[in-house]
Order: C-alpha cells, then structure tokens, then sequence
C-alpha cells in the first residue's frame, strides 16, 4: 500500500476517535484553530494596509 493513503487513514480515525471520545475538546480544537486562521488573516490585511500608504 501506498505510505501516505497509510497515514492519511490513521489520521482520520484519529480525528473520529477524538471526535467521538471528547466532543468538547475537540470543538475548542476547532475553535482555536479557526481563531488562528482569522488572526493571521487580520495581521496579513493591517500588513498590506500599512504597506499601501
């Protein structure tokens, strides 16, 4: 078998295990990783604001 369709497959019975298992820490996971997402988003726009003036 191909090694990344190996780890791609543990990778996600991972995130179901964890996902079934512990519900509300995996949705502050998500959250947190949402939150990163949009202040890198934020910081890249301020960057290229001050960048334009």
């Amino acid at each position: 078998m191909d090694t990344k369709k190996i780890v791609m497959g543990a990778l996600v019975v991972f995130v179901l295990f964890v996902i079934i298992t512990q519900p509300v820490k995996a949705a502050d996971m998500v959250q947190i990783g949402f939150q990163g997402i949009s202040d890198a988003a934020h910081g890249i726009g301020e960057f290229m604001t001050e960048l334009v003036r």
